[in-house]
């Protein structure tokens, strides 16, 4: 211990540099929703693999500017622990240090790597889209804050079609290599690689749109307050309220109401399901409510004939650790009253069986749900056994605030539609409320933080994007050829 102790003093790289690690992962966060800054992020990137490069204390200066990128990027993780903030406000230092060291480790395994091998400006763009990517799996996956998910304000976002957010992040980091080796020739290469990217984005958004669907939704913005939503007294006003908006308005094929929605449980209240189907013009209605069976519950969208009867039911199956779900969560309830901040029953959610395709018929046709954080990962996106007609999102952002985390959030959906080529109707309870093509772009959408009711057409879906055909392996197959080309000897000729 002693000794590990004494060589990790060795290699601390002073406060001069440390405070440039800040710097660097400051400006990278700036580039992440809702502040958009790609261009600020860029160089803050270059500057991070810069003084990894020059690899004294490598390690130590890629932890400290993943932990302020992290901190910056993904703030809104304190929101939760303020909706109930007598028991759950002391967490947020310990949410906040754990969660952004945690998460800046996969940055230090990168660059203590990187610096390890052959240019190590070059190989840390490499080491780290790899260490991104396992992010995105490793312990159920948070693949959220990428670097190549600075590009949503530039046509470079549409390149997602070709080799997703990864493949994003593997064009980010070899760009900013090359900034960071302040020579015309590397610095033209990163100016040409990003140039590319950003003509193809462009040559894409000018093909022909797909025709619209034949299709009418009316998507529910109820806007419930989260430290009120659970309250019994307003369950009622709550329930008003979202059969009110449902009934309001012209004739649609479908009503959708957010994530966890009714503030009853079906099971224990089935007459709820012949109130909701009765005030939908003769149309289903999808709902975003908890479901129960003795001591289990899930999170569930349940789509409610006309008649009152089940149509549909996904079950959410990429659960929100901690925020859906504890380990050993049953012992926790019991011993200590740790339950999971989303789930009112019990100590969590019990996960669905995994990603579906639900059929709504000839007219709505074939449906990919997904619930809040399940839009997060395009490996389940790409996991569903057919490719659907279209995406739908219902979430609760609520527990993010009104800051950073629901602008992220829907920003991720919008990348699934990109790298799908399908559309994507998104329906939160306080927003972000919207409808995106199969290009991502935003078709129509509801006011932040405010109550109403959006009838809108559904877009037409795309044909198979190559992303959706390949999924990573491009981005794969190009990490192995460049790491190759990189550790490989250099034979000098004999005269």
């Amino acid at each position: 211990m002693r000794r590990w102790l004494q060589a990790a003093r060795a290699a601390w790289p002073g406060r001069g540099l440390a405070g440039l690690a800040v710097l660097a992962g400051t400006l990278a966060a700036l580039g992440q929703e809702p502040f958009g800054l790609w261009w600020v992020a860029l160089p803050g990137y270059a500057l991070l693999v810069w003084l990894v490069a020059n690899r004294r204390g490598a390690g130590w200066l890629a932890l400290i500017g993943g932990a302020a990128h992290f901190a910056l990027a993904l703030n809104w993780i304190t929101e939760p622990f303020l909706v109930d903030a007598a028991a759950y406000a002391w967490m947020i230092p310990f949410a906040v240090v754990f969660l952004s060291f945690g998460l800046a480790l996969f940055w230090m395994a990168a660059a203590m790597v990187a610096t390890r091998l052959p240019r190590p400006a070059l190989a840390f763009a490499l080491t780290l889209t790899a260490a991104e990517m396992l992010r995105g799996h490793v312990l159920t996956g948070f693949p959220w804050a990428l670097p190549g998910h600075i590009w949503f304000h530039a046509p470079v976002i549409q390149t997602a079609s070709l080799f997703g957010g990864y493949g994003l992040t593997l064009l980010t980091l070899l760009a900013a290599a090359g900034l960071s080796r302040l020579r015309i020739v590397p610095m033209a290469g990163a100016a040409l690689l990003v140039a590319a990217a950003w003509g193809l984005g462009i040559r894409d958004l000018s093909q022909p749109d797909p025709a619209p669907r034949d299709v009418t939704l009316r998507l529910i913005q109820p806007n419930a307050e989260q430290a009120l939503k659970w309250d019994p007294a307003l369950a009622q006003t709550h329930f008003d309220l979202l059969m009110r908006l449902t009934a309001e308005g012209p004739l649609r094929d479908l009503t959708i109401w957010p994530e966890t929605a009714l503030p009853y449980s079906l099971d224990l209240h089935p007459e709820i399901f012949g109130m909701i189907g009765g005030v939908g013009h003769n149309a289903p209605v999808a709902i975003g409510a908890q479901r129960m069976d003795g001591d289990l519950a899930w999170n569930s969208l349940t789509v409610i004939a006309p008649d009152g009867a089940e149509a549909a039911r996904y079950d959410k199956a990429h659960l929100v650790p901690f925020g859906e779900y504890i380990p050993a969560g049953d012992v926790m309830f019991r011993l200590f009253g740790v339950r999971a901040f989303a789930s009112q029953a019990g100590a969590g959610y019990s996960a669905g069986p995994g990603p579906r395709v639900v059929d709504l018929g000839q007219k709505l046709g074939k449906v990919l749900p997904l619930i809040c954080y399940e839009a997060v990962f395009p490996q389940d996106v790409r996991a569903a056994p057919d490719r659907a007609d279209w995406m739908l999102q219902i979430t609760n952002d609520a527990w993010f605030g009104s800051l950073t985390g629901p602008f992220q959030h829907a920003a991720l959906a919008r990348l699934r539609a990109i790298e799908m080529g399908l559309p994507l109707v998104r329906v939160g309870n306080t927003g972000v409320t919207a409808v995106y093509d199969a290009r991502g772009r935003t078709i129509a959408s509801l006011p932040f933080q405010t109550e109403g009711a959006l009838d809108v057409t559904l877009p037409g879906a795309r044909p198979p994007t190559p992303y959706a055909r390949f999924g990573e392996t491009p981005v794969l197959v190009l990490l192995a050829g460049l790491s190759l080309a990189l550790i490989r000897p250099r034979h000098r000729r004999v005269a």
